[in-house]
């Protein structure tokens, strides 16, 4: 497998995003990142079922769609994984395993499995884009360790998915209950400062604020990162496994079609030409 994704590591890099820009053109995409758990009573939630059939049976699909669906359709992507190893049809391998990442990523983000998804009920508006981006981008390449060892076969893919989106609504009240705290102490003019992203110098959270939040976190936000890693590469490994182990070395010097290609494309300008994501706001 390794022989196969490390050519096209910069592919699978330049699509994680690929998701979050097709909220800008289909309606029906933006549920498929996150789970509002906590509409449905308190941890661990067991008045939902986990079982897809039996969510709608209790709840409606209406319902399901409204108040977010990723740990469904992480197991739909798996199958769709699956099915693209079976075939041994390079394309699809490699978008559904950039998809399937970007889904499971999000099921690790504590505010992704919160109605309180961007601290918009208690005056933290921003702490999705802090947390996820912010933080990451300031400490992950100099001080965060990404070596987790081998990928594992996952026996009961829907088990393992729910369990990690129990993880992340079980730490979503320390999200915004410690930047809340550390708000208080901070003082006002050194919360935010302009400085550089992307090359541009902008304003955000200040440096010191961002550091003193992952402390106070103790290491969370890097823990998830870790965690979420480790359970892509388990998906791919498992949807491979599940497929009966094919052969990938024909692909290896495959390409995308041409179709591929204006689908990539239209993808891009559907995201370029629209003004907002459709569905409930993500950050």
């Amino acid at each position: 497998m390794l022989l196969f994704y490390k050519p096209h590591i910069d592919f699978i890099t330049e699509h994680a995003t690929d998701p979050d820009k097709r909220r800008y053109a289909v309606a029906a995409e933006g549920a498929r990142h996150y789970i509002d758990i906590d509409h449905y009573g308190k941890y661990p939630f067991e008045e939902l079922p986990h079982q897809w059939k039996d969510a709608i049976d209790k709840f409606g699909e209406d319902t399901l769609a409204t108040y977010g669906m990723v740990p469904w359709h992480i197991q739909t992507m798996l199958a769709r994984l699956t099915k693209a190893f079976k075939e041994k049809n390079f394309s699809s391998i490699l978008k559904n395993s950039t998809e399937i990442g970007h889904y499971i990523a999000d099921a690790h983000v504590p505010l992704h499995a919160s109605e309180n998804h961007n601290g918009q009920l208690t005056d933290q508006k921003g702490i999705h884009a802090f947390w996820e981006s912010r933080v990451p981008e300031l400490l992950a390449e100099k001080q965060f360790d990404f070596f987790i060892g081998k990928a594992a076969y996952i026996k009961d893919p829907q088990k393992f998915i729910w369990q990690r989106v129990l993880e992340s609504a079980n730490a979503a009240d320390s999200v915004l209950k410690f930047e809340k705290k550390l708000s208080m102490q901070f003082p006002g003019d050194k919360k935010f400062a302009f400085e550089k992203r992307n090359n541009l110098v902008i304003k955000q959270y200040s440096s010191d604020y961002t550091i003193a939040y992952d402390k106070m976190l103790n290491g969370m936000i890097e823990r998830r990162m870790r965690q979420s890693i480790f359970a892509i590469a388990s998906f791919w490994y498992t949807a491979w496994i599940n497929a009966g182990q094919p052969d990938l070395s024909s692909l290896s010097k495959q390409s995308f079609s041409e179709n591929d290609l204006k689908e990539f494309e239209k993808l891009n300008d559907d995201w370029k030409n629209m003004k907002a994501a459709q569905g409930r706001e993500h950050e």
